[in-house]
């Protein structure tokens, strides 16, 4: 018995991946506020909503599961920082440092990463559809299991190369660049 390949409409294949992505940001949506309900209950701050944030050193600190919706992160300094579980939302972050930062587990929804420094940076698992990344350095990032869209894919492969240093993930590889 053969069996034929499944062809689907560009249309029908639109609106199959537009529906599957309305799923998945809803079940990811429950992730953040399970968190903030963890981090309330350890009596953590957990909200930088539209906060001006700018030039501010978060070198090396625990922001795990922290909220920035709206937040001006512009040149901000997350160094080293662990942001595993962190949510952005609308936040501008242009020339921010991220270098060596813990982002697994990341969502990033309408953000605009502009002349951004992700060298270093696990990305591991991260969510980062309706992100754009403009002149960002990604030497040594680790995107593992990371959800991107094709075209930024397309778009960090232009400058990706390099290990991760605490993952010994190839940066190429983990967002699978062509060649």
């Amino acid at each position: 018995m053969t069996h034929k390949p499944l062809v689907f409409s560009k249309t029908l294949l639109s609106r199959v991946i537009s529906l599957l992505l309305v799923v998945l940001v809803w079940c990811v949506s429950a992730l953040p506020a399970q968190a903030a309900a963890s981090a309330a209950a350890s009596g953590k701050s957990l909200d930088y909503s539209n906060e001006g944030l700018a030039n501010k050193d978060f070198s090396g600190a625990d922001l795990r599961s922290e909220e920035f919706p709206g937040a001006d992160l512009d040149q901000a300094n997350f160094i080293n920082a662990n942001l595993e579980g962190a949510v952005f939302s609308t936040s501008t972050l242009k020339e921010t440092n991220f270098q060596g930062a813990n982002m697994n587990q990341v969502m990033m929804d309408q953000v605009r990463l502009s002349k951004v420094n992700l060298n270093d940076a696990v990305l591991t698992d991260a969510m980062l559809l309706r992100t754009i990344f403009k002149d960002v350095t990604v030497t040594g990032a680790d995107f593992s299991g990371a959800i991107l869209s094709g075209l930024q894919v397309k778009e960090l492969c232009k400058a990706a190369s390099g290990v991760n240093p605490k993952t010994g993930a190839d940066t190429r590889e983990s967002l699978g660049c062509k060649s």
